[in-house]
C-alpha cells in the first residue's frame, strides 16, 4: 500500500504469520499491478536483513561512505564463507 502513495523505493519484507507462515503476507507484496513497483525479500529473518543490505545498497550509489561499508561487510561476508567452507 505504501508504494501505491510514493514515488519512492518500496521494500516489502513479508511477516511470518501463524497461520500461513508469511505467504499470505509475500503474496500481498508480489501482487501489486503494472506500474506500482515493490522489491521484496524472503519472509523473516533472513528477509528483514537482506531489505537491510539492498536499502544500503540502492542509497550506496550516492553515498559514497554507505558504499564503502556495504563493500565492507561484503567482504567480510565473503571471508566468513571461505573459510566455513575449508571446514567441510
Amino acid at each position: 500500500m505504501t508504494a501505491a502513495k510514493t514515488h519512492i523505493p518500496v521494500i516489502g519484507v513479508p511477516i511470518r504469520t501463524k497461520n500461513l507462515e508469511g505467504k499470505d503476507s509475500l503474496l500481498s507484496i508480489i501482487q501489486m499491478p503494472a506500474g506500482i513497483p515493490v522489491a521484496s525479500v524472503a519472509i523473516g529473518k533472513a528477509g528483514s536483513i537482506n531489505a537491510g543490505l539492498l536499502a544500503a545498497s540502492i542509497l550506496s550509489i550516492k553515498y559514497p561512505n554507505i558504499n564503502k561499508r556495504v563493500l565492507k561487510f561484503r567482504e567480510k561476508q565473503t571471508s566468513r564463507v571461505l573459510k566455513s567452507s575449508k571446514l567441510i
